[in-house]
């Protein structure tokens, strides 16, 4: 068999009592993260435009979108709930397809097993399939491509591969599912929107739809391409699929109050570390100097006036972590652009592209072991003293540590308290520790339909 065989045969047949228990227990605490993200995500513009939008183009009553109070056909609602899921840039990376995940395979499995009643353990188990076809083909992706992609784009060909499982499509439809999702994948030049951030942002939207309607032009004999799973070059990766599993050391979590682009991570616990530990009065900084990998810098630290500029920025979410000791919606939506003290030490922010930390970026995206995410921070007082961090790793490198069942629902509440009361949290928390059990899904989205 190639790859596209492979991949096509794992993804029709994976079944929740068949997953080794590692695998079980990291797609639990994803579940916990994608719903968590999606839900405080609810609360920016994005969302909103997307609901009301989906709601109108997708018409339809098989699928919710969440605290909204609309409903669309699948295709719709994953695309509205992706964008509220990646709306805060709070959700979950892959370490292998270096990307977002999470915020589109949780959506498109949401969307169509609800649409279809079904229950707990296989939504879960199709998420898995989801996780593992992204991390194999994110790899093979920023490969082969030569301008660096964003999620969305090899996130179409996962979310393919979670419709096709929950619609139990045969192999050989699976497969067509996969390269109709592959051909129909959009052209996401990240570094644009890095650039110029916008709501386009990775896309997450448009590859959870992709995904889903690529998988029912399958069932209905709609053919696609052989995708890049099939490439002579990387048959021996792919071979891995459905016997080496990534999801337990390859899905990476943001910790509570870093809701902003990953690679800002690192300058922010640099800062943070030497204001700690110097006992440093925030107004007697002169400047807070980044010496960061290529993408960092471009990040840039343009004052910002959308959530989207703040997310993909560095000198906001430093400042505003020092400010108030964390990021999320308080921080990064728009009502708080305007913050004088925030915006006052973020324009003391400066930074300067490291050849050394750019190899060890590099290393760091091939899983070579010396591979580092990290930067370095020097913050200089006005009467002249500086203290140096040395080399920092942000908080959401690889195989972090100190992630368990508590430190995933502490995120979790932390998320759904900015949109949902105490007693729906708790409910909600007593569902998903024990969602393999839950015989319907629509348990969930009853819950959820309006904030």
């Amino acid at each position: 068999m190639d790859g596209n065989d492979i991949a096509a045969k794992f993804v029709a047949e994976v079944r929740w009592d068949a997953l080794p228990d590692p695998v079980r227990h990291t797609v639990r605490m994803c579940l916990f993260d994608c719903l968590g993200a999606t839900l405080a995500g609810t609360l920016t513009r994005v969302s909103q435009i997307a609901a009301e939008y989906a709601s109108c183009a997708w018409r339809g009553d098989g699928a919710t979108i969440l605290l909204h109070g609309k409903r669309a056909a699948p295709a719709g609602a994953a695309f509205a709930n992706g964008c509220a899921a990646n709306g805060l840039d709070i959700d979950d990376g892959l370490r292998y397809s270096y990307g977002h995940g999470g915020a589109q395979i949780f959506p498109a499995a949401l969307a169509v097993a609800e649409s279809r009643g079904m229950d707990g353990a296989r939504m879960l188990a199709a998420m898995v399939a989801g996780y593992e076809v992204a991390n194999y083909v994110g790899f093979c992706w920023h490969d082969h491509h030569r301008v660096y992609q964003a999620c969305g784009s090899w996130g179409s060909v996962a979310c393919a591969a979670v419709a096709a499982n929950l619609m139990a499509l045969t192999p050989e439809q699976t497969r067509h599912a996969l390269g109709i999702a592959e051909y129909h994948a959009p052209n996401l030049p990240m570094m644009r929107d890095i650039d110029h951030p916008a709501m386009v942002k990775h896309g997450i939207g448009w590859g959870a739809m992709t995904g889903v309607i690529s998988a029912e032009l399958a069932a209905r004999g709609f053919t696609g391409i052989p995708s890049i799973l099939g490439f002579p070059k990387y048959q021996g990766w792919v071979a891995g699929i459905g016997r080496k599993y990534l999801l337990p050391d390859g899905v990476v979590w943001k910790p509570k109050g870093y809701a902003c682009c990953s690679w800002a991570h690192a300058a922010m616990e640099g800062a943070r570390q030497l204001v700690e530990e110097h006992t440093i009065d925030l107004d007697e900084i002169a400047t807070i100097h980044v010496d960061a990998f290529h993408e960092t810098v471009r990040l840039g630290t343009k004052l910002p006036t959308s959530t989207e500029e703040a997310q993909f920025n560095l000198a906001w979410p430093v400042a505003a972590a020092l400010v108030d000791g964390e990021v999320g919606p308080n921080q990064t939506l728009e009502h708080r652009l305007d913050d004088p003290q925030i915006r006052d030490l973020a324009r003391k922010v400066e930074v300067e592209e490291s050849e050394e930390l750019n190899e060890l970026h590099r290393l760091y995206k091939v899983g070579d072991p010396r591979g580092r995410f990290a930067s370095r921070v020097t913050v200089v007082l006005n009467d002249g003293r500086a203290f140096e961090s040395g080399l920092v790793e942000g908080a959401a490198a690889a195989h972090q540590p100190g992630w368990d069942e508590d430190a995933m629902e502490r995120k979790f509440r932390w998320l759904a308290a900015f949109v949902l009361d105490e007693a729906r949290i708790e409910s909600l928390v007593d569902l998903l520790w024990h969602f393999e059990d839950v015989p319907d899904v629509r348990e969930l989205t009853h819950m959820l339909e309006q904030k």
